[in-house]
Order: structure tokens, then sequence, then C-alpha cells
């Protein structure tokens, strides 16, 4: 009887994951980056994250990223 697939990545018993794994958790990550893309492309979401100013918001971040790093390298 042939074994079910599961849809999460599972580990080999050594710990590695499959290529074929790695190949679809990657590709979902490049068609979530080109679909953000294609929204920002329109110029009303664009306008609307003007709006909301996200711009900020990762300017704000930016620090806080800096003080988690400097903590980590302790």
């Amino acid at each position: 009887m042939r074994e079910k697939e599961n849809a999460v990545a599972t580990e080999h018993s050594n710990g590695s994951v499959s290529d074929r794994d790695t190949l679809f958790m990657l590709s979902g990550v490049a068609l979530m980056v080109f679909g953000a893309g294609l929204i920002l492309t329109n110029p009303i979401a664009r306008r609307y994250m003007g709006q909301l100013g996200v711009g900020d918001l990762s300017n704000l971040a930016l620090p806080d990223l800096d003080r988690y790093l400097k903590l980590r390298a302790m």
C-alpha cells in the first residue's frame, strides 16, 4: 500500500529535508514576492500605501532591528 504524503516538509532519518520540499518552499516565496510586486505597481494601491504610512514603519523598525542584532552578537 502506498504511503500518504503530508503537505508539510518532513525530515528524513538523517535530519535532511528533500530538495523537492526546498524547491516548493522557495517557489512559494518567489510567488509571494512577485504577487506583492504586481499589487504595488498599481497606482491606486501605491496611493493607499502612502496614506497608511508604510514607509514610516520601516524607518521606525530599523533601530529596533539594529538593537536586536547587537544583543544577539553578544
